[in-house]
């Protein structure tokens, strides 16, 4: 099927499922425990209405943000993603080729299998790295090392993984260190040919390239990943660890995964430039809220001019006005990606971004907002509130026609 056939992520999904084996599909699909958390990203969107506003001029929209000092051409970006080569070869260049020509940031996971170096000069100026604090402080700094040396402007330290998670899925299917492919996964792998015959081709489990620099030299990319997972998680981590990070990077530094308004407003004080309200996408804590939840509550602890990006269950450009509206200036997705990668390949990616960028756009359209910037909680229906009686003022757009629309690619 045409990838241009895609109308939403839905879709997408639905193709990748049909590319990829089962262990595969689900390693991205998948959450952790019953994935309770998992359907509750999904339904925190779900309990908010937008409220059009009509009779307002909405012939010029604007969907940019600026975000750490930068404008891109709209309110989201590429999660990070690990092992993303696994499903689609050389994963990585794509989504930072991807990400900076939709001028958009692509945070690049420590667990990718392109380089640091070599992915940060594929698109400079839209890439960030994502890390984790491991074991080993020598490596957490020189991973921060690296990250300077390549030019990243934004270091994203993940702070929401302290132990493995219970992720049933891959444990159904043998997904695991080491990696198995026992008789029944190369069975039900043997459905799709393309995958099974690339995976031959370029040698297995793609080498996690960030790290082989710290194993002994001529390690395998097998084990290269055991040593990623003696280093990793690290469960003695603690605010130290970031505030050593904080004292060594000179840029703008993200913390992602913190869920608690009192962690968050620590982290402010910290001196941490934005925070990502994430729960990973449902693959860790089955029993958490959602990130949509909890947003309102973080956004009263850190104050208005702490910049909030919201991760974990996005799927519509609806959702991402709801979370603009909420308190969140960005949001941030990575299974979408991840699936239009394994889908088509570059286009896939891109068809993605088209798809998210053309629906955040028509929603402005239909609730009388011509900016995006201009979104507030005046937006959203109330019930049974005196806010929701009066809805919102109608925009003022005079100022929005001096602006450089952004056109959608």
């Amino acid at each position: 099927m045409n990838i241009q056939s895609a109308h939403n992520l839905e879709d997408v999904r639905q193709m990748a499922r049909r590319k990829l084996p089962r262990i595969a599909f689900d390693f991205i699909d998948g959450g952790a425990d019953d994935e309770l958390c998992l359907r509750r990203n999904r339904e925190a969107f779900q309990q908010h209405r937008l409220l059009p506003r009509y009779l307002v001029d909405v012939s010029k929209r604007d969907q940019s943000t600026v975000l750490l000092g930068r404008r891109y051409s709209s309110p989201f970006g590429i999660s990070p993603t690990g092992l993303a080569g696994l499903f689609c070869p050389d994963a990585d260049r794509l989504l930072a080729q991807a990400a900076a020509q939709a001028n958009i940031p692509f945070l690049l996971s420590s667990a990718s299998n392109g380089a640091l170096e070599d992915i940060a000069q594929v698109a400079p100026e839209h890439v960030w790295f994502q890390m984790y604090c491991t074991s080993d402080e020598k490596i957490n700094a020189d991973l921060v090392r690296r990250a300077r040396a390549s030019g990243v402007r934004v270091l994203v330290v993940s702070v929401d993984v302290p132990v493995n998670s219970n992720r049933e899925r891959n444990k159904r299917n043998g997904f695991s260190r080491p990696f198995r492919m026992t008789p029944g996964v190369v069975l039900e792998a043997l459905a799709h040919p393309a995958w099974v015959l690339r995976y031959l081709q370029t040698g297995g489990i793609p080498m996690m390239r960030n790290w082989a620099p710290y194993a002994p030299a001529g390690a395998t990319a097998a084990q290269v990943a055991d040593l990623y997972g003696t280093l990793t998680p690290a469960p003695m981590v603690q605010w130290g660890h970031l505030q050593r990070i904080r004292d060594a990077w000179p840029g703008p530094l993200v913390v992602k995964g913190l869920m608690h308004p009192e962690d968050a407003a620590h982290a402010v004080r910290l001196g941490v430039d934005a925070l990502v309200v994430s729960n990973h996408g449902g693959r860790q804590l089955d029993a958490a809220p959602s990130p949509l939840e909890v947003l309102p509550a973080i956004r009263a602890a850190v104050g208005d001019d702490v910049e909030l990006i919201l991760d974990s269950g996005v799927r519509r450009g609806s959702d991402i006005v709801i979370a603009r509206c909420l308190g969140a200036k960005f949001s941030i997705f990575g299974r979408p990606t991840l699936f239009g990668a394994a889908a088509a390949g570059a286009a896939g990616i891109e068809r993605v971004i088209r798809i998210v960028r053309n629906e955040v756009d028509m929603v402005l359209a239909q609730i009388g907002c011509a900016s995006f910037d201009q979104l507030h909680p005046g937006f959203l229906w109330s019930p049974g509130t005196p806010h929701a009686t009066r809805a919102a003022p109608a925009p003022e757009v005079q100022h929005v026609e001096q602006r450089v629309a952004v056109p959608f690619p």
